[in-house]
């Protein structure tokens, strides 16, 4: 057995129509399966002939207020007469929509349990997401920390060739000061007669 909506497609009964999608639209955000019948379609007299027996409710309008034969939507569970759509829409205000279809509602219950499977995989997903959004930061860190040792070892070596020159230019001044003082030595222990000749052999020449 199931719930059956016997509607028509080509209504111009513009209630009609709206009451139609309103019932599709309740049956659908309450889970309940069903069939639509589209009375005005080819091949379907016998179901309109069915509808039109079997409806004990005309489902009167506004604008229709005694149609002479029973208004869509009329809904059955299978075979068996439920009710029009003021019934219906009734049974759904004060909440008893599923002894009015003769079903079982879907327990909201259950749908809280789908639920909190979804949001526990998503929580998951995000967690793991977080982890590799890590790792990849760590590995940048650690590429570009490498990079910053690298790029000062030959300011190092730079330092050590600076330093190796400054003390070889201090080595050239001691050498030179020390040339001098021999130089002075030398002078200082030369005597009298010695600078004598010297004076003469620079005249000389």
């Amino acid at each position: 057995m199931g719930v059956k909506v016997y509607v028509s497609g080509i209504s111009g009964n513009k209630e009609v129509k709206k009451r139609q999608q309103r019932v599709f639209m309740i049956l659908e955000s309450k889970n309940v399966p069903f069939v639509a019948v589209d009375i005005t379609e080819p091949g379907k007299e016998d179901e309109k002939d069915f509808m039109q027996t079997n409806s004990t409710s005309l489902g009167c309008t506004v604008s229709d207020t005694s149609p002479r034969h029973p208004l869509p939507p009329q809904i059955f569970n299978d075979r068996d007469y439920c009710g029009d759509y003021d019934q219906f829409d009734l049974a759904n205000e004060i909440d008893k929509l599923e002894q009015f279809l003769r079903v079982e509602v879907p327990n909201s219950n259950d749908n809280d349990e789908s639920n909190n499977v979804i949001q526990e995989a998503q929580s998951k997903t995000q967690v793991a997401e977080n982890e590799l959004v890590n790792n990849v930061d760590d590995s940048v860190e650690k590429i570009e920390t490498n990079g910053i040792a690298s790029s000062r070892e030959p300011s190092v070596e730079s330092e050590k060739k600076t330093n190796g020159a400054e003390v070889a230019v201090d080595e050239e001044v001691v050498d030179d000061g020390e040339a001098a003082e021999e130089e002075a030595d030398e002078e200082k222990n030369t005597t009298p007669s010695e600078e004598l000749i010297r004076s003469e052999q620079e005249a000389a020449d």
